[in-house]
């Protein structure tokens, strides 16, 4: 399983590696417009999805400070899951490629054996809940996936096409 888990790892950042580039070819009001989307924005998706894969790193690691922090490192308290950490694309595009190291570096020192384990945790309004491993983790890759489905519908809406998002187009482009 754990295999599964780095592919999926190297997905995540193979496709936030195209959305940011698409991303970029757009003016800052574009990426910012309310385009009716969950997050609003463009930015506002993309803004959630690092928020929430930084929760997700802070609860996995038990270390929430390290993932949790400003452009300036200062820490950060979670209100909201449409908090915008990183106004600035720049700052947020810098931020995601961070996170998605950390990610691959975090799911590469994960074995077999962890995954079974209970799993503690509480979401951002408190709830205390408990899972294995293993499906908090496939939660959390499956969460990516779906908040990059809503990106890209928004970068087509701005009229950028994103290319092939499929992670067998991925696997098929190592070949």
């Amino acid at each position: 399983m754990i295999a599964s888990y780095v592919a999926l790892a190297r997905y995540n950042r193979w496709m936030n590696e195209k959305l940011y580039a698409r991303s970029a070819e757009l003016t800052e009001d574009e990426r910012n417009r309310d385009l009716g989307a969950f997050f609003g924005s463009l930015h506002g998706t993309l803004s959630h999805l690092l928020l929430a894969d930084r929760i997700w790193l802070g609860r996995f690691t038990k270390d929430p400070g390290r993932f949790l922090s400003d452009a300036a490192g200062k820490p950060i308290a979670v209100k909201s899951m449409n908090q915008v950490l990183y106004p600035q694309f720049e700052d947020l595009r810098r931020e995601r490629e961070k996170t998605d190291r950390d990610i691959e570096g975090w799911i590469a020192g994960v074995d077999e054996a962890a995954l079974e384990a209970p799993f503690p945790f509480k979401s951002v309004a408190g709830a205390a809940f408990e899972q294995q491993v293993w499906v908090v983790v496939t939660h959390f890759f499956n969460h990516q996936t779906h908040h990059r489905g809503q990106a890209t519908t928004l970068l087509m809406q701005l009229g950028k096409d994103p290319g092939p998002t499929d992670f067998l187009a991925m696997m098929l482009a190592r070949d």
